[in-house]
């Protein structure tokens, strides 16, 4: 019985890190064996591969790491379109500005001629 309720803490600990509010761990702490560990008030190092009993957790550790860092691409992907169109956004300002500068640079001529 007690081994179930310490499995159904390390289960709850990646619940918590997956939703990202962690109480034992900083917030953002990337979901491996030992963060989960941690954040069940337990040592690095105690979920163990050669211990059956933690295979489960361990699959669901997997899972929810797939998951993290597909979510990670997903924003890294949207923050490079945001800077390539930012890029564009300056390139196309420049142009502007360079062209309102040279008809300035057009008008204050004709005015000096007259």
């Amino acid at each position: 019985m007690k081994k179930m309720n310490n499995l159904l803490e390390y289960f709850e600990a990646l619940e918590r890190l997956k939703s990202g509010s962690p109480v034992n761990v900083p917030g953002g702490t990337k979901i491996t064996n030992d963060s989960v560990a941690l954040e069940a008030g337990r040592k690095k190092g105690s979920i163990k591969k050669s211990r059956a009993i933690f295979n489960a957790l361990i699959e669901e550790i997997n899972q929810a790491k797939e998951t993290k860092s597909s979510k990670v691409k997903e924003l890294e992907l949207k923050v490079l379109r945001a800077k390539q169109r930012t890029k564009e956004y300056r390139t196309k300002y420049e142009a502007v500005l360079n062209e309102n500068i040279m008809l300035l640079n057009f008008i204050n001529k004709k005015q000096k001629s007259k």
